[in-house]
C-alpha cells in the first residue's frame, strides 16, 4: 500500500510539472500567434511525457522508447528554463512574454546542439601512475578503461566505431569495459551486427569486461555474455584470473546482484599487480583495505546533464575521475555512451588510456 501511495505521489507531481511546463509554452505560442487546438496540444503533450510508459507496452511501439530520451532533456532543462523565465519576468520591469519566451526557446535549442556534440564526439582522457608492485615481466603497461556505452538504438554502431577507432590508436596492451555495455537488451547489438565492430578492437593480452545495472535490467544475462564473447570480450562474472602471470583482474557482478560474490571470496594469494571492475564505485574502502592496487567503475555518467553531477557527488565518495586512496589507483569514468537523452552538459562522452609503471 505504501508503494501504491507514493507511486500515485510521483506520479501527481510529475503531472504537475509537466503541465507547468506546458502552460508556460502556451503562454509563448498565444503570443506568437501559434497556439491552436487546445485538446490536442495537451494530449500530445501528456502522450510525448508518458512515452517511456508506452513505449514499454509492445514491441512495436519501440518508437515511443526513442521520443521518451529526448523527452527527458526537453523535461530537465524545460522546467529550469521555465522556471528562470517566469522569475525574470516577475522580477524585473521587463515583462515581454514574446521576446523572453523566444530567447528560452533558442536557449534550449542551443543547449541541444551542444549537448549532442558532447556525447557524439568522445575525447580520450590521460593518465599516468606509478604502482609500489612488480609485475613479472613489465615495467609498464597501457590500459584503455571505457564504460556506459549503452548500445543501442541512439548509442548504435558508428558511435561504437568511434570507440574502436580511438582504442586501437592508442595501442593498449589491455582494454577494460566496465559495464552497461548494451542498454538492457543486446538484441540492438545483434540486430546492427556490432559484434563485427567490437572485434576490431586490438591489444596484447585481450579485451575484459563485467555487467552493468542495465544487463540486469534486461533480464537476457546469457544471451549478452554468448554475445560478447562472439564479439571477442570477456564477461567476468564474479570471478578472478591470471594473465600471463603478469596481472591478477577481478570481474565483480554489479551491485544490482544482491548475490553477488563478496570481493574476499575472489582474492587469490598471489603478489602481483591487483586490478578489479565493479561498476557501480559504491564502496572503494573495501578493496583499498583489501590491497586492490588498481579498481574501475563507471555507472554515474558524472551526472551527465548538469547540474545532476551535484547529486552523483554527494552519494558517491568518487563520482568522477581517479583518486588515490591509499595505496589504490581508483578510476571513476563518466562513460563512453549515455542513458536516456542522446546528450551530455557538463559531462562528456570518453575512454582513458592509463599508462601504469610498476616499482
Amino acid at each position: 500500500m505504501p508503494k501504491v501511495i507514493g507511486g500515485i505521489l510521483l506520479l501527481s507531481v510529475y503531472s504537475a510539472l509537466t503541465y507547468y511546463i506546458g502552460w508556460g509554452l502556451k503562454q509563448w505560442l498565444i503570443t506568437m500567434g501559434w497556439f491552436r487546438y487546445p485538446i490536442i496540444y495537451w494530449l500530445v503533450l501528456f502522450i510525448v511525457a508518458f512515452s517511456i510508459l508506452i513505449g514499454r507496452l509492445h514491441e512495436s511501439l519501440r518508437v515511443f522508447s526513442i521520443i521518451s530520451n529526448y523527452w527527458m532533456f526537453i523535461f530537465e532543462y524545460g522546467l529550469l528554463l521555465c522556471l528562470t523565465a517566469h522569475l525574470f519576468i516577475w522580477l524585473s520591469p521587463f515583462k515581454n512574454v514574446q521576446i523572453i519566451g523566444s530567447i528560452t526557446i533558442a536557449v534550449l535549442i542551443v543547449l541541444s546542439i551542444v549537448g549532442s556534440y558532447l556525447a557524439y564526439s568522445p575525447v580520450v582522457r590521460h593518465l599516468e601512475v606509478t604502482m609500489d608492485k612488480k609485475s613479472s615481466h613489465l615495467e609498464s603497461f597501457r590500459v584503455v578503461v571505457a564504460s556506459d556505452f549503452h548500445l543501442g538504438v541512439l548509442s548504435h554502431k558508428k558511435h561504437l566505431q568511434r570507440f574502436v577507432t580511438l582504442s586501437n590508436e592508442a595501442k593498449p596492451d589491455i582494454v577494460f569495459l566496465a559495464g552497461d555495455i548494451v542498454d538492457d537488451d543486446p538484441k540492438w547489438f545483434v540486430e546492427e551486427g556490432m559484434a563485427n565492430v567490437m572485434k576490431q578492437l586490438t591489444s596484447t593480452y585481450g579485451v575484459y569486461g563485467v555487467l552493468g545495472n542495465h544487463e540486469y535490467y534486461g533480464k537476457k544475462i546469457p544471451e549478452f555474455v554468448e554475445e560478447m564473447e562472439k564479439a571477442n570480450v570477456k564477461i567476468l562474472l564474479d570471478e578472478t584470473i591470471r594473465i600471463d602471470n603478469m596481472l591478477i583482474l577481478t570481474g565483480q557482478e554489479d551491485i544490482t546482484n544482491k548475490d553477488r560474490k563478496q570481493l574476499d571470496a575472489l582474492k587469490l594469494t598471489d603478489d602481483l599487480p591487483w586490478f578489479v571492475m565493479n561498476h557501480t564505485p559504491n564502496d572503494l574502502t573495501t578493496p583499498a583495505e583489501m590491497g586492490v592496487d588498481f579498481h574501475m567503475s563507471g555507472h554515474t555518467h558524472k551526472g551527465q546533464l548538469w547540474p545532476n553531477q551535484y547529486l552523483t557527488a554527494r552519494v558517491f565518495e568518487l563520482d568522477y575521475g581517479y583518486k588515490l586512496k591509499e595505496q589504490m589507483h581508483t578510476l571513476v569514468s563518466s562513460g563512453f555512451g549515455f542513458w536516456g537523452p542522446p546528450m551530455r552538459i557538463g559531462s562528456r562522452s570518453e575512454l582513458w588510456v592509463v599508462d601504469i609503471k610498476f616499482q
